[in-house]
């Protein structure tokens, strides 16, 4: 018997999941697929939740196919390794269990092609993860069409559902205020942080052997970081591993050390570089491998926290609401508020959130009224991305994205800024900054830094006194950031022999 799955609304709750097409479930069917693509971790994950709850349903095994392509756009050495590292977190969460999880890494273009097809064939249902930007809603879209079942998108990106969002808002203080409104109702809804499997059917024989045999699994030496498994692969090997490391595990480090050593002060010392007061979750929360759920649950437990804490009126105001201590309530800020608008502005403006003409309209007027301004100095691409301006602080954050592919949550700001104001247009000054840190950075090809480097440009702001080639876009100056930052340390870590100039 085949049926529609429409009523069924176990494992997340019913805002979060999405029917991409109109296909049936087969009950009949070998086992339940799910697809991780955006949710890269086992723990605290509803598309998981969910594909468990539909193998429960449906009594049949539940088998995860992670799968990495060579010719995602800016594949590189520094991205597969990243992601490869979460593959074998995965692989060593899942071993021994009932659930089958298939780590696919494509050695050549178009080699992966037709392996979720055929995956799905013996799949009931197939459940994957929405994500609202790069290129992952085309591909759910097409899959939806090929996939001989029913494929569901889950939501696992925030505490808010982005359907229960009803438009992407202009800046922080009104998307802040709805949050207030709402948020409550939805905070009970967890995705499992511990999830158990054992009472699911044994999945280890479910994949045929001709799967197995034409989209061979991830090798152990790929799996556990060999470098000559990642240099045979056909992505940039220009961009280059980092000191960081991927994965569930090392995202979860990366939390622990930040709530015990950095959370309480974070108000304090997250604008100032030498400080080093920032999360550095950034990449993990991009690739999956923490989600928003964890992080809160880390931040509100070292406070003790629980509901009745949360504020009743909805003021938009950043100080107040949470209930909290200072350092929480500003890291919330940016890990609920800021990051949660971003989100929904991809969710509800696909077509522009990345583009220049995305900006708000104001914006563009001013930017290219003052298009013909001079500008001090004016510099291509390839020297904004090998650091070679006569800026030291802005070579300092080019070097740090470049060494570890993450910058400074301040000078981020400053950085685009600047890109601004030494390009020859405003629209090769955004097409600047989305190449360079879509290349280049762990966190790139997110949400938050298409938001980030917006912002640069009017986006979420208001105008300011006008000034020449800003207009009345918000301006920033080094000279500006080195009187009211710490960047002795900063400006040492990430130093390179040449000329040293005076900021701006």
């Amino acid at each position: 018997m085949l049926f529609t799955g429409d009523g069924f609304t176990g494992g997340a709750p019913a805002l979060r999941v999405r029917a991409v097409n109109r296909r049936d479930v087969n009950p009949h069917a070998a086992f339940v697929l799910y697809w991780m693509i955006a949710a890269r971790r086992v723990s605290s994950n509803f598309a998981l939740d969910r594909a468990a709850a539909w193998a429960r349903e449906l009594r049949l095994p539940l088998v995860v196919l992670e799968a990495l392509r060579v010719d995602y756009p800016f594949a590189s050495d520094r991205l597969h390794r990243f992601v490869i590292d979460g593959m074998a977190d995965n692989a060593r969460a899942l071993a021994g269990g009932n659930v089958r999880y298939f780590p696919y890494v494509e050695p050549a273009p178009g080699s992966g092609s037709g392996l979720l097809a055929r995956l799905a064939l013996d799949a009931a249902v197939v459940v994957t993860d929405d994500f609202p930007c790069f290129f992952l809603p085309a591909a759910v879209e097409a899959a939806g069409r090929r996939v001989s079942v029913r494929l569901e998108a889950v939501d696992s990106n925030g505490l808010l559902p982005l359907a229960a969002v009803p438009q992407a808002y202009p800046a922080a203080v009104h998307h802040r205020r709805f949050l207030q409104k709402v948020l409550r109702e939805h905070l009970a809804a967890v995705p499992s942080l511990s999830p158990r499997f054992d009472d699911l059917k044994d999945a280890s024989g479910a994949i045929c052997g001709d799967i197995l045999l034409g989209w061979p699994e991830a090798s152990p030496e790929l799996l556990h970081g060999n470098r000559s498994a990642l240099a045979a692969l056909p992505i940039d090997h220009g961009v280059g591993t980092t000191e960081a490391r991927g994965g569930s595990a090392a995202g979860q480090r990366t939390l622990e050390r930040f709530v015990a050593d950095r959370l309480a002060s974070y108000h304090l010392t997250q604008s100032h570089p030498d400080d080093q007061g920032t999360s550095r979750l950034s990449p993990y929360l991009h690739f999956g491998h923490v989600s928003a759920h964890q992080v809160f649950r880390a931040v509100m437990t070292s406070e003790r926290w629980n509901l009745g804490r949360l504020g009743v009126k909805a003021n938009g105001l950043r100080q107040g609401w949470w209930g909290v201590a200072p350092g929480p309530e500003a890291f919330l800020d940016q890990l609920v508020v800021w990051r949660e608008l971003a989100f929904s502005t991809c969710a509800k403006r696909p077509t522009e959130y990345g583009s220049f003409d995305g900006l708000p309209a104001w914006a563009r007027a001013t930017l290219e009224a003052h298009q013909s301004d001079t500008r001090p100095y004016v510099y291509e691409r390839q020297s904004f991305e090998d650091a070679r301006t006569h800026d030291p602080l802005w070579n300092a954050a080019q070097r740090e994205l470049l060494r570890d592919g993450w910058m400074h949550n301040y000078m981020r700001m400053l950085w685009g800024k600047k890109i601004l104001e030494w390009s020859r247009s405003p629209r090769e000054a955004f097409d600047t900054m989305a190449a360079i840190m879509d290349r280049w950075a762990l966190d790139g090809r997110d949400p938050n830094s298409y938001a980030g480097y917006a912002w640069t440009l009017g986006r979420y702001d208001r105008p300011w006194p006008e000034r020449a080639i800003y207009g009345t876009v918000r301006s920033m100056t080094s000279g500006s950031a080195a009187r009211k930052l710490r960047l002795r340390e900063y400006l040492t870590r990430n130093a390179a022999p040449g000329l040293d100039f005076d900021t701006d």
